[in-house]
């Protein structure tokens, strides 16, 4: 006969085991993704905005030299994909760069700013009117007039312009993104206000406007300057901001000649925020991946050094100490 005191001694016996060995294997997976030698190692997924992409890129380069042994997946999609993503919980960090929105912060959204650019007015340079555009530019009111209410569809119609009558082909983004959100906001409104032809993503625009000479665009300094040359892009030309409205663009409103040049006038507060504005990491809550935040911790200090180099502008000491303290 079976001893039903022993069965149950030994299902009791198999219980706890279970249960020892599933606290131990999560005690285990909640300590410090390290290696027998104390160096760091495991996976870190990222996501989201293109403005951010080529410095995160740059970063996780830069930071897998010292730590061999992680690695960082990274996928470009838009600033919205970065926060669905983080919000879902699939990546550990999502890219992002515009402000975060109370409806977003009551989701869980937490954020950190990392670096900072800015999104400027593209057009080619075998536009017929850019002599003209150069030494007059476009005010924020002829913007606005072109993407948000359309009462101007042709280049002659804007201020200080004269010649064919030429119809402008704007662009816009398709994908959700920090680019449109900034331009829509210099312009008083937001993404969802702008009109023109939806393209996806930052090089879509950037190719949408090499390849029509009457087509007028905005891109993120990245996607405009080569950070070699530190020149425009061939193919590309900068629409200067009548910053003052007075019909011409003043010497301290020549900012575009050189990549270092707009970096200095972001920097300075010269050029208008926005469309400049802070670059962020986010995740649903405080991240709770060691890796990602070593990876973030590392962003702010060593990290810091590759910013200028990549195109993008450093955050001031006093920012990235009270970003710093976001993660203790």
């Amino acid at each position: 006969m079976f001893n039903c005191k022993n069965i149950r001694n030994s299902v009791i016996v198999f219980i706890f085991l279970i249960i020892g060995i599933t606290v131990i294997s999560c005690q285990s997976g909640q300590k410090k993704q390290q290696n027998n030698s104390g160096k760091l190692q495991g996976t870190i997924s990222i996501s989201g905005a293109f403005a951010l992409y080529p410095m995160t890129v740059k970063w996780a380069e830069e930071f897998k030299k010292i730590n061999p042994e992680v690695r960082i997946d990274i996928s470009a999609g838009g600033a919205g994909k970065g926060m669905a993503d983080a919000l879902s919980g699939m990546i550990d960090l999502g890219m992002f760069s515009r402000g975060v929105t109370q409806a977003e912060l009551d989701k869980g959204a937490w954020f950190i700013a990392v670096a900072k650019d800015a999104v400027l007015p593209t057009m080619n340079p075998n536009n017929p009117y850019a002599d003209q555009l150069l030494k007059v530019g476009l005010s924020r009111q002829a913007f606005t007039d072109i993407y948000i209410s359309q009462s101007v569809t042709h280049w002659n119609q804007c201020k200080g312009l004269s010649g064919s009558n030429a119809k402008i082909n704007v662009y816009t983004r398709s994908d959700a993104c920090g680019a449109a959100e900034m331009w829509g906001m210099f312009l008083g409104k937001n993404q969802e206000s702008l009109n023109g032809i939806g393209v996806f993503g930052d090089p879509g625009i950037a190719d949408a406007v090499k390849n029509d000479v009457n087509g007028l665009g905005f891109n993120n300094v990245i996607y405009a300057f080569d950070i070699t040359s530190r020149k425009v892009y061939p193919g590309m030309a900068i629409i200067p901001i009548d910053l003052n409205d007075n019909g011409i663009i003043d010497q301290e409103e020549k900012i575009y000649d050189s990549l270092n040049d707009i970096m200095d006038a972001i920097a300075k507060g010269v050029y208008p925020s926005p469309p400049a504005r802070d670059l962020y990491l986010i995740a649903k809550g405080k991240p709770t991946n060691p890796l990602a935040v070593a990876f973030i911790n590392w962003i702010l200090t060593d990290g810091q050094q590759f910013v200028g180099s990549a195109g993008y502008v450093q955050l001031s000491p006093e920012k990235i100490d009270s970003e710093l303290n976001k993660l203790k």
